[in-house]
């Protein structure tokens, strides 16, 4: 019963997976798909675009204003002018006079022209500094897609290396289980005890649990994966377990061009340049300003018939004009009270701030990219131990399995061979993937994580 039951649950572990044909998603497509749908990305994309919109020139205060402006009126008059005690010259009453429904209109439309020929240079340092500002944009979107291609790696990584390590389970799984069928034979010869078919059937609950857990871990990590890439969540796929390590020259080549595409330098050059051209727009308020002015108008008065004259009713009468005028103005305010004065030192102080700013992040990078090659070569130092490792434990392994199946060493001695061949190879898939991740930190560093194979 024992034995029908540890069979089933070694086939569901081996079988399930490898029903269904998976895709493989390579490293290049899931870069590809992290560009295209990821949310964050989407996010900074749409603020370059607002950044754009801003250093257009619409955007600029060269262009005119032209404003237009229409009205009409409509009213009716009712209206009954009474003469008591007045005659007419044959002795007769005079008749009151009436007038109904005197209509009267007005109408009116008119365009005004305002442009502003000079404003002490303000706009067009403003104009300069909506540039510098969209191109910090850029930088800011940059970042915001290094950051999230980390992410993006540190997961996929992840999901190789379950990938790996569910491999490594299921062939220790297999090797428990052979074990277990061993001992029954040997039991039935004579040749062991019970205790060595107990012993195999532990190491195989054992072996069957650390494979589950992984492939929990693996199914969890996958997940993941889908949000950063913005596929569906029950997504099914297969990873590239292959590892890359740029070349040691071409690395140091990077390496010494760091400050030149460094982001986080780049935006402080940017923000330099902003807070110097706010200085230039603060002090555009000590020169004066001078605009343009037009209008044109028109008017049309349609008046309703009156009786102002006794006894008579005058028509009424249509009356239109044009207007035309152009004007200029210079407004220059000698005196505001000190306020144009403190903007410019306040600029001035936030542009040493900058400097100082700039001048930390230098050294801040500095340090950080020769902490992170450490780091990088660190592990890349502790992964080809681990291969030699691994070699090393395969041999013991394989010399332990011959001399189990001679009889010359236990269960038990053959049971550690195996879990430190197991551990050598867990060892092994992190730290490939630890050294993958700390070369990319590497890469972003310098600036080049966009400009290289992954």
């Amino acid at each position: 019963m024992i034995k029908q039951f540890i069979a089933a649950f070694i086939f569901l572990f081996i079988t399930v997976g490898i029903s269904a044909q998976e895709k493989r998603l390579s490293k290049e497509e899931a870069v590809r798909l992290t560009l295209e749908n990821n949310f964050g990305i989407k996010v900074a994309g749409n603020q370059v675009k607002i950044a754009d919109n801003n250093q257009g020139v619409l955007n600029s205060g060269y262009l005119p204003s032209l404003t237009g402006t229409a009205g009409a009126n409509y009213s009716e008059l009712n209206s009954t002018t009474a003469y008591p005690d007045q005659f007419n010259t044959d002795g007769t009453p005079r008749e009151d006079l009436e007038i109904d429904h005197a209509e009267s209109q007005s109408f009116n439309g008119g365009l005004s022209l305002d442009y502003t020929l000079f404003d002490g240079l303000g706009r067009l340092y403003n104009y300069k500094r909506l540039k510098e500002q969209y191109q910090l944009t850029e930088l800011q979107a940059r970042e915001t897609i290094e950051n999230t291609l980390l992410q993006l790696f540190s997961i996929y990584f992840e999901v190789a290396r379950l990938t790996e390590n569910e491999n490594v389970f299921k062939e220790a799984l297999a090797i428990s289980t052979d074990r277990i069928t061993r001992a029954e034979y040997s039991f039935e010869y004579g040749q062991n005890t019970k205790l060595d078919i107990l012993n195999a059937q532990v190491d195989v609950t054992n072996d069957s649990i650390n494979l589950l857990n992984t492939k929990q871990q693996l199914a969890n990590t996958k997940r993941d994966l889908n949000v950063i890439v913005n596929q569906s969540l029950s997504e099914k796929f297969q990873v590239d377990t292959i590892v890359r390590f740029v070349p040691r020259l071409q690395l140091d080549e990077l390496i010494g061009q760091a400050k030149e595409n460094n982001v986080t330098i780049l935006q402080t050059e940017r923000n330099l340049a902003i807070n110097e051209y706010d200085i230039k727009v603060n002090s555009s308020g000590y020169l004066p300003t001078i605009g343009l002015t037009g209008s044109y108008g028109w008017n049309l008065n349609q008046s309703a018939p009156n009786s102002f004259l006794p006894g008579q009713v005058i028509p009424g009468s249509n009356r239109s004009s044009l207007t035309l005028g152009l004007g200029a103005s210079l407004t220059w305010n000698l005196f505001d009270g000190g306020t144009t004065t403190t903007l410019v030192r306040n600029s001035k102080i936030a542009y040493e701030n900058q400097e100082l700013m700039q001048e930390q992040v230098a050294i801040e990078v500095d340090r950080d990219i020769l902490n992170a090659l450490a780091s990088y070569e660190n592990l890349l130092t502790i992964y080809q131990i681990q291969e030699q490792n691994v070699l090393t434990n395969e041999n013991n392994f394989e010399r332990s399995k011959e001399q189990f199946q001679l009889g010359r060493i236990t269960s038990i001695e053959f049971r550690q061979a195996q879990i430190n061949l197991l551990n050598a190879q867990t060892n092994k898939n992190l730290a490939k993937y630890d050294a993958k991740l700390a070369e990319l930190q590497l890469l972003q560093l310098t600036g080049q994580l966009l400009n290289v194979e992954f």
